[in-house]
């Protein structure tokens, strides 16, 4: 099978045959249509968990995908041949991805089947960013007609969050990069402010002179920043961090810090799929690319700034 894959840890990433995959019992192995680039997936390869779990080299990139089971392995029963499904290729050893044709995964895993009315593009777009969105608003509590921020908001998981709070009635304020406001506005944001052009301390207060409700930061990497983004949150609120970037000691007075930790379940997926189907979620897709120019996307990707998902197209 074809498959991008690296052959050590920061190498850069090719394009490799591979043999087929073949699923074990319990198992089931599925004809990859679409699978969607996320952060994680170069960060793995670069060795973000290395002495912390198995790898396998060639390492095969990638974690979301959508495609057909093309068989199951005995005792495999959940899902038939022939049948779509989406999910995450998060099995260990770590390296068995899905920037490949194919993809094996116990049938227990994080996958489920994709509704009608749901494509297989946009549901391979849901997994990673859509099950962190969704589990980041239950995580922070955010109530209906609660204000929240939401920093990094045109990205994946931001677009995503956005939609999915709006969609409760939440008062969504997204910081950008550039002038994003008809799009953010389409998503539902309330505010758009261009950190670019504006303060974003400033604009906050603007709005909200006592403090927001609740602040998701996508984007900071380094706690004295999102400190200051934190600062921006009313006692009794919450503070989220998806980049582990939450220092107690620097934590605000009376304001609750979150260090989001994802918690994948075929559950979420078909919350997500109900919520693209039903109209409340849209999913945005900003490229498509075959699976061979799957190292030129990644260069791209791992610049940031993306107003939305990357999809490889096998």
């Amino acid at each position: 099978m074809r498959a991008v894959a690296v052959k050590a840890f920061k190498a850069e990433p090719e394009l490799m045959e591979l043999p087929d995959p073949l699923p074990g019992p319990g198992e089931v192995l599925v004809r990859v249509d679409y699978a969607c680039l996320n952060p994680y997936d170069w960060q793995a390869a670069d060795g973000l968990l290395d002495g912390e779990a198995p790898h396998v080299f060639p390492l095969v990139l990638g974690v979301d995908f959508a495609g057909r089971v093309d068989a199951v392995g005995p005792g495999a029963e959940r899902f038939h041949v022939g049948e779509a499904v989406f999910g995450q290729a998060s099995r260990p050893p770590i390296g068995a991805g899905s920037y490949a044709e194919y993809v094996t995964m116990p049938q227990d895993a994080v996958i489920s089947t994709v509704p009608a009315g749901l494509s297989l593009e946009s549901a391979a777009v849901l997994p990673t960013a859509g099950m962190t969105a969704a589990q980041i608003l239950q995580t922070a509590g955010v109530r209906e007609c609660a204000s929240l921020l939401v920093i990094g908001a045109t990205g994946g998981v931001g677009t995503q969050l956005t939609q999915l709070a709006a969609g409760r009635e939440v008062r969504v304020l997204a910081a950008v990069r550039g002038d994003e406001r008809h799009r953010m506005a389409a998503l539902g944001a309330a505010v758009t402010i261009d950190t670019t052009s504006r303060d974003l301390s400033a604009a906050v207060r603007d709005e909200y002179p006592q403090g927001i409700d609740a602040m998701v930061d996508l984007v900071s990497g380094d706690p004295e920043s999102f400190a200051a983004n934190a600062a921006l949150v009313r006692a009794g609120g919450v503070a989220l961090t998806t980049r582990s970037a939450a220092d107690p000691a620097q934590s605000p007075p009376g304001v609750e810090v979150v260090d989001f930790d994802l918690r994948a379940s075929s559950e979420l997926l078909d919350i997500l799929a109900a919520a693209v189907v039903k109209g409340v979620l849209d999913v945005p897709i900003e490229a498509e690319v075959p699976l061979e120019k799957a190292p030129r996307a990644i260069a791209k990707a791992r610049g940031g700034g993306a107003r939305g998902k990357t999809v490889l197209v096998l």
